[in-house]
């Protein structure tokens, strides 16, 4: 048995080979439209030896994407679909067309950067496979008060049960790098706190009657905030 498993494992090998290419590479973690401005803009960069077809849009389908929301967004992103050749970098600019959307607080959308490697004819039995990035996409209104590098500072927290309540009073999404109630780390996977408004998010067993609350934001430039500690009401 092992022998004959090992006899369809050298086929496979032999019958296709898989082309790890180093793949397109986006000029940002994330995306801020200021509302003052009339477009904005994300380079893609192709450091590879082949060209890619680069397919962009853009969603509010949640950081998941599974929402599946069908409704027509504000927003054109310009190429669409391109192709970067190799040793290359391209724009994608990003306009506000129409539609109102609010002025007292951010937005948030998903960006999505699909990179389809072009096949070369002389390379028989190869993988080609496309890799698609998702990032966030904020919309940020003229004249929202307060600076983003600070308001996450005003989180409030409080108990509710075997969850952690988690209250955004400012008009900036929070996205958390790190939140810990006492020892304990709190899973912040694909949540963000919305402007004026909420998240709950799970409490383990082992963060107890603990009143302790420490965390950190990323920031604009993806960057890790200063430690905030506060208390759980």
């Amino acid at each position: 048995m092992k022998s004959l498993m090992a006899s369809l494992l050298a086929i496979t090998f032999i019958t296709v080979s898989a082309s790890v290419n180093a793949g397109v590479i986006l000029g940002g973690t994330r995306v801020i439209y200021d509302g003052k401005a009339k477009e904005t803009s994300l380079s893609i960069r192709n450091p590879d030896a082949r060209p890619y077809l680069i397919q962009s849009w853009l969603d509010e389908n949640g950081a998941a994407g599974e929402a599946k929301k069908k409704s027509k967004l504000p927003f054109i992103i310009t190429p669409p679909l391109f192709r970067l050749e190799a040793k290359n970098e391209n724009l994608l600019r990003i306009i506000k067309t129409s539609g109102e959307l609010p002025s007292d607080r951010e937005s948030v959308y998903w960006l999505n950067v699909k990179a389809i490697p072009s096949i070369n004819p002389t390379e028989a039995n190869t993988l080609q496979i496309s890799i698609k990035s998702r990032i966030k996409f904020f919309y940020r209104p003229e004249g929202l008060e307060g600076k983003p590098e600070d308001t996450y500072r005003s989180l409030q927290f409080k108990r509710n049960g075997d969850e952690l309540v988690v209250s955004n009073p400012g008009p900036f999404y929070i996205t958390f790098y790190k939140l810990e109630v006492g020892n304990t780390v709190i899973d912040t996977t694909d949540k963000m706190v919305p402007p004026k408004g909420s998240e709950h998010f799970r409490l383990p067993k082992t963060a107890g009657n603990q009143d302790q609350v420490k965390w950190q934001a990323i920031t604009d430039y993806g960057g890790i905030s200063q430690a905030v500690n506060n208390t759980v009401k």
